[in-house]
């Protein structure tokens, strides 16, 4: 019968159905001091002055004795013979009792499985360990029992309360699991009424559950309890909440803090701002216009302010404003002004400037008979009227900074702000805020707020609804219109539309406006060539591009071409989200397709065909430099203007990667086998040490029947390589040996020693790979007898380097160390950073091996370095993971950790769950090593949760045996062997013998701790 000590709510035993309650409150005391600490020593003045303070009895010691006394006779009554034992040693008193039978430290432990795994992004596997822990709540730890260690206790367990329920709710509010929500933080808003984070997620998880009322009604009394108590107002987080409530916002958005308008009545001033509308979103561009107008108003030493908000057609840039202007009234009593530039009105020509100033002038009260004729006196006056004013004037859809220009104010207190598709950087003394699209979160809070809350749609189906509109708030405006004018009409009915039509620009349209005439206009304001130049880019086949891929497609210079992108930057048509990186926004690359398919066919098919091909040979020549150890099909017409390669190559295939695949997916589906064979090859490399393992396969198995099929032996050959490679790195070793041999057969026909030479070369590393160590050792033999006779010190290299890690593995420790040293130098001699790194990262591993720790961490800090400089912050990381192994292995744990926790954001940043796993298991190893056993056991929980959820069959092994090696030191017996069993299990199926001794040589320690337990 399982016996459970219960610290929360009453502390007593409890077996099965049978429940013993502590007897005198000094007795729960003694109970509760020995089960905090079950299976760890606890010293005989700790737990007197756990139970009574500083006011012991006379002889705290005999007291002591009677209270364990009566504990463990209540233990043998309730457990009979398998009761755990209360060990006494000199000073020190130990239960020797699994930690997780005490309901508060197996309470606390979920706790902490539930914060690692949400911070792994384990989000459901963390709710569950949370939602078990409230399972276990029994009410607040050693109720009703006296003195400050018991008040401590409770303290503790609450503040610990207080966090996970806020972590809780963010899962679930994550999860759209609300009604959970509101269960786990009911009784912590009871017991915390004034804590305005708690009560905020509460209010967003009672609006998610459908009971907004409820929600708005808690907030508000909270609010006036937050006014009663403290005097003062809610924070900005709670009130963004509460407006956002009020609104039918979404849970996960918060709207705008908006300034509180005072009692007072409007002065009779000019007020020509059009009406504002509710507003969610773009809380950062609202408080940056808003800071940037009223931090400096009414200030001598400023002329005028002014901020230029700017942004591609339909981002919402009129809006923006209006709403500021609204925001800032009190600021600017003298006034607000709106004119409209029509910089880009469909039928009208842009006001001039002196139009503007007219207009400026008469809403400022001056009649128009008394308006000078000429540009230089309309200037003259309109800085004379602003003078001593401070009024906002609103400029909407500026034609350039030309227009603006004269209509700045001059010595005034007035701001002025400008809305334009052109970047107006020369705008004198301008602050500048740049829309974009607005994020998801925004746009469906926009779209549930504008369609009301009769038909607001659900978050899924207005995110599918944002996610066609492109995210642009005039887009959403149009198709919201088009919803409240058809009743019948559903979400699903319109997004149905959506996905029937051959594009979503026909579909942006109501009654009176369409997306494509905003697009329209500023089409008709580019130059024969930039409109040239613009359709190209829309035929683009990934999303982002650089200039050169734009020179291809359009056949312009690459000067030429970049000034026409600069262009398009200073109109807003395009963005560059890095440095000579460009992207077209969903709906404009539509809009310039769509005006690309008027063009001639042949003419796009040849603008796309250049594109390809410079893809093709700019990754050429960036596979040479980053992988020359390959052998290269030779390409055939190289283009006339070849790619800049200014980057590091790895840099370039990193930042080319996904146009490079879609470039292969576009040549499978649309172009020859001979264009993507030749494709294939010449990424081979980038393919295999970017881990797009899945990818390379078939293309490269379709490669290999191309050639096969032609008189190509030489192509036959280096496919067959290519693709050797590939199945070795996913463990489709049969088919790698199958396809080297095949390579080796070609290679002898021709008489190709180079040829030859690999494919023994991709046979030694299938055979490794397979532990075929010996005939492994053999074949790389014979191609470094090949390669010796040629002067290729790189290809040496790569044999040498191949030889010592077999010896290393056939445990030829001498032999290894003078192959690593032959193939460093060879690296070094051509200069092949990347084999110099692999070489130092072997030594390493055969030092580490032998024992020779400082000569290790040596080789490891010496390979880093030089990762450092290749530019690849993964495998930088993942050497640190090494050296990290190396120090914990080595009794440095201390120093480990720091690595490990180093490496474990960067891992995590670049989505390599595996390697993630590794570190988070390393890292508990690191933390068992210095004795905190109880803080690694969550992260091998989170490293197993990663390794089951990729299927990491090894990872997984390994957090299993580190988890219940953990356990074991927390005394968690029972959970620690049922993790070793698994682990060792799961060892066998892997043939993974030394790890299936360490697993072993584990359980046989749980084995005698038990004997020992069971012997006291």
């Amino acid at each position: 019968m399982d016996l459970r000590i219960q610290l929360l709510g009453a502390v007593g035993l409890r077996a099965g159905e049978e429940h013993s309650p502590a007897g005198t409150p000094k007795e729960g005391l003694t109970l509760a001091a020995l089960a905090w600490d079950a299976g760890r020593a606890v010293s005989m003045d700790t737990l007197v002055h756990r139970v009574w303070d500083e006011h012991p009895p006379a002889k705290p010691r005999e007291a002591l004795y009677a209270h364990i006394s009566r504990i463990r006779k209540a233990l043998s009554a309730l457990a009979g013979p398998h009761a755990p034992a209360v060990i006494s040693r000199t000073h020190t008193y130990r239960l020797e009792v699994d930690p997780d039978t005490v309901d508060l430290r197996r309470y606390l432990t979920l706790l902490d499985e539930g914060r690692w795994l949400a911070d792994s992004g384990s989000d459901r596997e963390a709710l569950e360990a949370l939602q078990e822990a409230v399972r276990l709540w029994g009410g607040e730890p050693l109720a009703g029992l006296p003195g400050a260690w018991a008040a401590h206790l409770r303290s503790l367990v609450e503040e610990r309360n207080l966090a996970t329920g806020l972590l809780r709710a963010d899962i679930a509010l994550r999860l759209e699991h609300y009604a959970e929500a509101v269960v786990g933080l009911q009784h912590l808003a009871e017991r915390n009424p004034t804590d305005e984070a708690l009560i905020g997620r509460l209010a967003l998880a009672l609006h998610g559950s459908g009971r907004t009322d409820a929600a708005a009604r808690l907030l508000q009394r909270t609010r006036l309890h937050l006014l009663r108590e403290s005097g003062t107002d809610p924070g900005d987080e709670f009130v963004h909440i509460h407006r956002g409530i009020l609104a039918r916002t979404p849970v996960n958005v918060l709207l705008p803090r908006t300034a509180a308008s005072p009692g007072s009545t409007l002065a009779p001033t000019p007020d020509t701002l059009p009406p504002d509308v509710p507003w969610v979103g773009r809380q950062a561009e609202v408080d940056q216009l808003i800071g940037a107008l009223t931090n400096t108003a009414g200030t001598s030493t400023v002329p005028f302010i002014a901020v230029a908000v700017t942004g591609m057609p339909g981002s919402g840039k009129t809006a923006l404003a209006i709403h500021a202007a609204h925001q800032m009234r009190d600021h600017f009593p003298d006034g607000r002004l709106f004119v409209d530039l029509r910089g880009h009105a469909p039928f009208q020509p842009p006001l001039t400037s002196a139009e503007a100033l007219g207009e400026l002038l008469r809403r400022l009260g001056t009649p128009s008979a008394t308006l000078p004729q000429d540009l230089p006196g309309l200037v003259a006056l309109w800085r004379t009227a602003a003078r001593n004013r401070r009024f906002i004037a609103l400029l909407d859809d500026a034609a350039g900074a030309e227009q603006i220009t004269p209509l700045l104010p001059g010595d005034s207190a007035a701001a002025i702000i400008v809305t334009s598709r052109q970047q107006l950087t020369s705008l004198p003394r301008a602050h500048h805020v740049a829309l974009g699209a607005l994020t998801r979160a925004d746009s469906v809070a926009l779209l549930q707020l504008m369609l009301g809350e009769e038909r607001a749609p659900s978050t899924a189906e207005a995110a599918a609804l944002a996610r066609l509109c492109g995210d642009l708030p005039l887009a959403l405006a149009i198709t919201t219109r088009r919803l409240l004018a058809r009743p019948s009409w559903s979400i699903s009915d319109l997004v149905e539309r959506f996905n029937l039509a051959s594009g979503r620009l026909p579909e942006l349209r109501d009654s009176h406006y369409a997306m494509v005439q905003a697009f329209d206009i500023s089409y008709r304001t580019l130059t024969p060539t930039q409109q040239k130049v613009f359709r190209r880019i829309g035929l683009h086949i990934g999303i982002e591009f650089g200039p050169e891929a734009a020179a291809a497609l359009t056949d312009l210079p690459l000067g030429e071409t970049e000034r026409v992108l600069e262009d398009f930057l200073s109109t807003n048509l395009i963005s560059e989200p890095a440095p000579h990186r460009y992207r077209l926004h969903d709906l404009l690359r539509e809009y310039a397709s769509t005006l690309a398919q008027g063009d001639a066919q042949t003419d796009n098919q040849h603008a796309l065909q250049r594109l390809l091909d410079h893809y093709l040979h700019s990754a050429d020549q960036a596979d040479r430099r980053a992988y020359p150890h390959r052998l290269r099909i030779p390409l055939t017409d190289p283009p006339t203007a070849p790619a800049r390669h200014a980057t590091d190559p790895h840099q370039w295939f990193a930042t080319e990667g996904p146009n490079l695949l879609a470039a292969l997916e576009y040549i499978r589906a649309h172009g020859s086998p001979h264009q993507l064979a030749l494709l294939a090859h010449t990424l081979a490399g980038f393919l295999g040490s970017e881990g797009y393992l899945r990818t390379a396969a078939p293309i490269l198995r379709a490669a290999v029947t191309h050639w096969q099929n032609t008189s190509d032996q030489q192509a036959h050959g280096r496919a067959l390589i290519d693709l050797s490679g590939i199945c070795a790195n996913v463990g489709s070793y049969q088919e790698a040996i199958h396809s080297a041999q095949k390579a080796l057969e070609l290679a002898r026909r021709a008489h190709d020693e180079d040829l030859e030479a690999e494919a023994l070369h991709q046979l030694s590393i299938s055979y490794w790979h397979s532990a075929q160590h010996t005939e492994a050792f053999r074949q790389q033999q014979r191609a470094l007898r090949i390669r010796l006779q040629k002067t290729d010190r790189l290809q040496q290299g790569r044999s040498f380097n191949l030889l010592g890690m077999l010896s290393l593995r056939l445990e030829r420790h001498k032999d290894a160390l003078k192959y690593f040293l032959e193939g460093l130098a060879r690296f070094r001699d051509v200069d092949d950073r990347r084999g110099q790194f692999i070489a130092l990262n072997n030594l390493a591993e055969l030092y580490k091996e032998a024992g020779s720790l400082e000569n290790a961490i040596s080789a490891y800090r010496q390979s880093i370095n030089i990762a450092q400089t290749l530019g690849s912050t993964g495998q930088h990381a993942m050497l640190q993971m090494n050296l990290a192994d190396t120090l914990r292995a080595h009794g440095r744990p201390q120093e480990a950790l720091a690595l490990y926790n180093r490496s474990l954001p960067v891992l995590r940043s670049t989505g390599d769950r595996r390697s993630e796993a590794i570190a988070r298991n390393g890292l508990g190893r690191a933390l068992h090593a210095t004795g905190r056993s109880e803080q690694a056991l969550p992260h091998h929980t989170a490293a197993l949760a990663i390794a089951r959820t990729i299927h990491a069959a090894l990872e997984e092994c390994q957090a299993l045996r580190a988890l219940g090696e953990a356990e074991h030191a927390t005394g968690r017996l029972t959970q620690a062997r049922a993790h070793l069993t698994a682990s060792l299990a799961l060892s066998k199926q892997l043939n993974a013998p030394s790890e299936e001794a360490a697993i072993l040589a584990a359980l046989a320690d749980t084995r005698q701790g038990h004997s020992l337990s069971d012997g006291t």
